[in-house]
């Protein structure tokens, strides 16, 4: 946990060796993408930094990034995801999840749509489902609750363009699911092993890495 994060390959090495890597500080001390960065590549205007390494460090496909420790960002990578997966969906796809009746009628709209269009930008997906003033309301509470349970998550980070092609503004956030990115059968292999096994699995690893109690992995993974 002293490494310091100086490139988009230090960032992936690292999601891949601890399996799980929040973006922010947190109740295990030093466990951040930000705490382990080194200070001259955070907010630098000569070089790029972690904010500009999320977006192609998920398009490697290495890692899903998302909201997901504590609804806030993170990465975790390519091979613990689906016991992640497992864990947080409680052995549910989201079609089952709706037929039980466990979703709230904006999270099912905003997962059909994602869903639909393979990626969407959050710009468009907001069109689409009418959040603007006057309409819906609640949009990051529905799209981050879809990614806490790993229904959704974040493909890339694209600047968009005015009438003569120049970008502008900030990079917006692009959904997707992850069955989009790895595929149904990956995503969904750890659904043979109980929730609670997957738990358990994970708690185990991070304790052998990290300096902290089981205490606070399990809320970390919460």
């Amino acid at each position: 946990m002293k490494r310091k994060l100086e490139s988009m390959e230090d960032l992936l090495q690292a999601v891949e060796y601890y399996g799980f890597l929040p973006f922010f500080p947190n109740d295990i001390p030093g466990f951040s993408v930000e705490e382990m960065c080194a200070p001259a590549y955070w907010f630098a205007e000569d070089r790029d930094g972690p904010w500009e390494w999320k977006g192609p460090a998920a398009q490697t496909k290495r890692c899903a990034y998302g909201k997901l420790f504590r609804k806030k960002a993170g990465f975790i990578s390519r091979e613990w995801l689906p016991e992640l997966v497992n864990f947080r969906r409680d052995g549910y796809d989201f079609d089952a999840r709706c037929d039980d009746g466990l979703v709230f009628h904006k999270d099912e709209e905003l997962y059909n749509t994602v869903h639909a269009e393979g990626e969407i930008l959050s710009k468009f997906l907001k069109k689409k489902l009418d959040y603007r003033k006057g309409g819906n309301t609640g949009f990051e509470t529905c799209i981050t609750r879809l990614q806490m349970q790993t229904y959704l998550c974040v493909s890339d980070f694209i600047r968009l363009k005015d009438k003569n092609g120049r970008p502008y503004g900030w990079a917006v956030a692009q959904y997707t699911t992850p069955e989009h990115l790895f595929g149904y059968d990956y995503v969904t292999s750890a659904y043979k092993s109980e929730p609670k096994d997957s738990e358990e699995k994970m708690i185990a690893h991070l304790k052998n890495l990290l300096p902290s109690t089981e205490v606070q992995i399990r809320k970390l993974l919460k």
